[in-house]
C-alpha cells in the first residue's frame, strides 16, 4: 500500500471511528456502519447481522442494490445459520471470495437460478468485541476477484471498530432496559419508596410514596427523610457504612402523613449507587393491620393472664379438696373422671403459665429462682405427665441419662414445663407404637437435652421459625394448635443462657435440642 493509501485509509478509518462514536442506539449504528463498509465500493448486495450472546440473532441492516431493505428473523437466521456467513459464525474467522462461484460454502439465492452468470464477489467477517461475537459482516460485489488485500485489511480494521462500536450500543440498551424496568418496578411497588442523598435529603419519591405521605412529589423533594419518619440514631451512618454488603437495614417507625397523622411503619433501608455516586433507598411498608393484630393477641393474652388463671386455680383445688374427702366406696366410682379433670386442669395451668413466662421474658425479666435440679427426677416428672398419651399411642420412651450426670441449675418449674412440652410435641408427632427418645449429656458447663420422635420431621425452610410465637406447620401430620409450646421454650432456655434447635433424623422424624447450665460444684 502506497503513503497516499495508507493516508487514505488511515483518514477512512478516523471519519468512521468519529461517526461511531456520534450514537449509542444500535440500529443507527449498525445502519450506518454497513453504509460506510460499503461507500465507494460498488456492491450489489450487503448486510451485517448483530448477534446475543447466544449466538442468535436480534438486529439487522441489509442493503441491497444500493437501498436498505427490511429484513425478518427468519431471514437473518437464514443468513447465519446457511452458507457463508454461517460458516463465519462458527468458526469466527474472516474469509475473503474471489469467485463466490468456486466456493461450496456459498450459498446460491433463488433469485439468482436463473442467470447464466452468478459468480460473485464477496468479503464476509466476524465482529468482535473483547473475544466476543457481536455480529458478521457481509459484502458482496458483482464482479469477480474485485476486492483486493488492501481492502480486505481495511474492511477488518472497520470490523473491528464496528464490533467495539455494536457492543458499547449493546451495554447501553442493557443499561437503559435496566433503568426502564427498574422505573417501573419503582414506581408500581405497593410500598412507598423514597430515594435520598447520603445528607437525607429526598431526590425522589414513587406514586405510593405521594399517596400514602399525601405530600405532592414537589413537596417531597424538598424535605428530608427525617421530616416524615422517625430514624433512630445512627441509622443512616449504619445503612452507609453496610454498603459493600449488600445488607439491608431495617427498623419500626412511625410515617408522619401531611394530612391524616401518623401510622407505624417498618422501613427497609439500604445504599444504592447510581453513576459512581451513593445514595439511600428507603422502602416504607405500612404495618397498621399487623399493629392491630398484636394489640389483639395482647389483649387476648391479657385475658387468658387475669380471667382464667384465678378460676383455674379454684378448680384444682376444687378438684384436690374432693379427692381428699371422698370414701373410699365413692373414690373407686369417681376416681378415673377426677384423673381426667386433674390432668386437663393442670395442662390448662400450664400454659397459663407459660403466656406469663413469655410475657414477662419478652419484657426482658430475669429468671430469679434457680435451684440444683436432678436431671433424671425431671425427666421422670415430666414423662409421668404425659402418661396418659403415650399409653394412649402405645409409645415406648427410651431414656438415656448417665448415672454420673451434674443438676441443673434452672427454675425447675420452668424447665420442667420446656420438658413436658417437647415430649408432648413428640407424642403428638409419632407414629403409634413407635419410640420416643429423651436423653442428656455433659458439655463443659453446660448440660445439652434432647427429645427424638419417629414423626414427619420439620421442614428445613421452618426450622427457625417454628420458634416464633403463634407459628405453626400446615400440611398432612402436622396437628393444630396455638403456637405458643415452642416459642415459651426457646424464651425459657435463652433466658437460663442456653440455645435450643431442631434437627431432621435420617431414617425420619425430628430431634430438638436445648443446653441449660450444670450446677458444678466450684
Amino acid at each position: 500500500m502506497s503513503p497516499s493509501e495508507e493516508r487514505t485509509a488511515l483518514e477512512i478509518l478516523y471519519s468512521i471511528s468519529r461517526e461511531l462514536a456520534a450514537s449509542l442506539d444500535l440500529h443507527t449504528v449498525i445502519s450506518r456502519v454497513l453504509e460506510l463498509s460499503t461507500e465507494q465500493l460498488g456492491t450489489v448486495r450487503a448486510s451485517l447481522i448483530v448477534l446475543n450472546s447466544n449466538g442468535q440473532p436480534v438486529d439487522a441492516a441489509i442493503i441491497y442494490d444500493g437501498k436498505p431493505v427490511s429484513t425478518t428473523t427468519e431471514q437473518m437466521n437464514d443468513i447465519i445459520q446457511f452458507g457463508l456467513a454461517g460458516w463465519v459464525v462458527r468458526n469466527k474467522q474472516p474469509v475473503l471470495l474471489s469467485n463466490t462461484h468456486q466456493d461450496k460454502r456459498w450459498l446460491v439465492r433463488p433469485d439468482e437460478m436463473g442467470q447464466k452468470d452468478f459468480a460473485k464477489s464477496a468479503l464476509c467477517l466476524p465482529l468482535m468485541a473483547q473475544e466476543q461475537l457481536v455480529g458478521v459482516l457481509t459484502i458482496v460485489h458483482p464482479q469477480v476477484d474485485f476486492f483486493t488485500n488492501e481492502q480486505f485489511k481495511l474492511q477488518q480494521a472497520i470490523a473491528d471498530l464496528s464490533g467495539i462500536a455494536i457492543r458499547n450500543a449493546q451495554l447501553y440498551e442493557d443499561i437503559r432496559t435496566a433503568r426502564v424496568r427498574y422505573h417501573d418496578l419503582f414506581e408500581d411497588s405497593i410500598d412507598p419508596i423514597l430515594v435520598t442523598d447520603t445528607e437525607g435529603r429526598i431526590i425522589e419519591a414513587n406514586r405510593q410514596a405521594v399517596s400514602e405521605t399525601e405530600y405532592t412529589r414537589q413537596e417531597l423533594v424538598s424535605l428530608k427523610i427525617s421530616a416524615i419518619h422517625e430514624i433512630p440514631a445512627g441509622k443512616i451512618e449504619e445503612v452507609i457504612n453496610k454498603k459493600n454488603s449488600d445488607e439491608t437495614v431495617k427498623y419500626e417507625s412511625r410515617l408522619h402523613c401531611k394530612v391524616s397523622g401518623s401510622l407505624p411503619v417498618e422501613v427497609y433501608a439500604s445504599c444504592i449507587t447510581i453513576q459512581d455516586k451513593d445514595y439511600i433507598q428507603w422502602i416504607i411498608h405500612d404495618i397498621t393491620e399487623r399493629k392491630s393484630l398484636d394489640t389483639l393477641r395482647a389483649d387476648l393474652s391479657a385475658m387468658i393472664y387475669h380471667d382464667l388463671r384465678s378460676p383455674l386455680s379454684n378448680v384444682i383445688s376444687s378438684l384436690e379438696i374432693m379427692t381428699s374427702i371422698l370414701t373410699p366406696e365413692e373414690s373407686a366410682h369417681l376416681q378415673q373422671l377426677i384423673d381426667i379433670a386433674n390432668r386437663s386442669a393442670s395442662r390448662m395451668q400450664r400454659l397459663v403459665n407459660s403466656l406469663l413466662d413469655i410475657n414477662r421474658l419478652e419484657a426482658g425479666q430475669p429468671v430469679m429462682q434457680k435451684t440444683a435440679v436432678d436431671v433424671e427426677q425431671l425427666i421422670n416428672e415430666a414423662i409421668d405427665i404425659i402418661l396418659p398419651t403415650v399409653q394412649n399411642k402405645e409409645l415406648d420412651i427410651e431414656k438415656l441419662i448417665p448415672a454420673m450426670i451434674p443438676s441443673l441449675l434452672v427454675d425447675e418449674d420452668m424447665i420442667r414445663r420446656v420438658i413436658i412440652n417437647l415430649l408432648e410435641n413428640g407424642a403428638k408427632f409419632a407414629p403409634q407404637r413407635s419410640k420416643i427418645t429423651i436423653g442428656a449429656k455433659l458439655n463443659g458447663n453446660l448440660i445439652t437435652l434432647w427429645v427424638e420422635d419417629r414423626g414427619p420431621g420439620i421442614p428445613d425452610e421452618a426450622r427457625e421459625q417454628i420458634f416464633e410465637k403463634f407459628v405453626r406447620l400446615r400440611g398432612d401430620g402436622f396437628t393444630r394448635g396455638l403456637g405458643l409450646g415452642l416459642a415459651f421454650c426457646r424464651l425459657a432456655v435463652q433466658a437460663h443462657g442456653g440455645k435450643i434447635w431442631v434437627e431432621n433424623l435420617k431414617d425420619g422424624g425430628s430431634r430438638f435440642l436445648f443446653t441449660l447450665p450444670a450446677a458444678l460444684k466450684g
